[in-house]
């Protein structure tokens, strides 16, 4: 054997005996791709698209960002799971992919989130927004509740669909404000928001990326924030737990991949997370689009999706909300 082909050989050799875990370690030849469930231009979306650019240093490559759509997130998340389990290719998870759908009775998945992915790191919380049509007669939310109140079923709240978080959002509204709305469900979050602007439907709670430049643009008004944790650029505006004491609402987008992921995948993933967090491009980026930069390694990230899941089950359970 000549100098060059023992040099080969053994290091052959060590990358057999250190495994593939080690080998994943080093960044791969190619690009990975992060795949996202819903449509471009969307929080899932816009969070995916960040990441890849703010990744590209520590990964060694600029990650594909693809949109597989449909079902509600599942086909990219299948897609996912179903792929290899290299670290090659993962899954911008948002909340309600992660939490309710599997609470949800009757529900159709073709796998068992819980079971099937594996939580790398969480990116970003999102902040939810309770707003109406600049046009609406109410200038505050007491107004409208107040409203609902003397006319029952009278007033409508529009969401992004049956089953999602926005949806829940508005059955514990009803319950906890003792108001009796009419839920009006859409196929996402924009054709929502543009009949709330119309005056077709009354009230959102939904992201506050989602409304956000309506928001800013007038065409939305600000009735609260649905945490106690507000935004920046929102300082004075009211909190909802402070108006329905109980009420409080959240999101977030973390980073999923299949089940037998390496360690050394996760990890080289879960650093790559946590740097580009860092970079204040990206940090802008999100917070430009209603969302604050959120960093939780491989457990913790766990720890939030059983904690969640738990939370919104009990609200599936208590309106007794089936898949339709």
């Amino acid at each position: 054997m000549n100098r060059r082909s023992i040099l080969a050989w053994a290091g052959w050799c060590g990358a057999a005996l250190l495994g593939p875990a080690t080998a994943l370690a080093q960044p791969a030849e190619r690009p990975p791709r992060i795949l996202v469930g819903f449509a471009p231009g969307g929080t899932t979306d816009i969070v995916a698209r960040v990441l890849a650019e703010a990744t590209a240093a520590p990964l060694g490559h600029r990650a594909l960002v693809e949109n597989r759509t449909g079902a509600n997130g599942f086909i990219a998340a299948e897609a996912v799971a179903r792929g290899p389990a290299d670290g090659s290719q993962v899954l911008v998870c948002p909340m309600g992919l992660m939490t309710i759908s599997p609470e949800m009775p009757g529900l159709q998945m073709p796998l068992d989130v819980g079971r099937d992915l594996v939580p790398i790191a969480n990116i970003a919380r999102s902040s939810y927004a309770v707003v109406t049509g600049a046009a609406s007669p109410y200038r505050t939310l007491e107004e409208l509740l107040a409203a609902a109140r003397a006319r029952p079923g009278a007033l409508t709240y529009a969401s992004a669909g049956y089953g999602q978080a926005q949806h829940l959002s508005g059955e514990r509204l009803k319950r906890l404000a003792g108001v009796d709305l009419v839920h009006v469900p859409y196929r996402g979050a924009a054709p929502a928001a543009i009949d709330v602007i119309a005056g077709r439907a009354d009230l959102l709670i939904t992201n506050l990326g989602d409304v956000i430049r309506q928001i800013q643009g007038g065409q939305l008004r600000l009735l609260a924030l649905a945490d106690r944790a507000g935004w920046p650029e929102f300082p004075d505006a009211p909190r909802l737990p402070d108006i329905v004491p109980g009420l409080e609402v959240s999101g977030w987008f973390g980073l999923c991949g299949p089940r037998g992921l390496p360690e050394a995948a996760i990890a080289r993933w879960t650093a790559a997370v946590r740097a580009a967090l860092q970079d204040e491009t990206l940090r802008r980026r999100l917070l430009e689009s209603g969302l604050a930069p959120l960093f939780e390694d491989h457990a913790a990230f766990a720890t939030t999706i059983g904690r969640d899941r738990a939370a919104w089950g009990e609200v599936i359970r208590a309106a007794g909300i089936r898949a339709e």
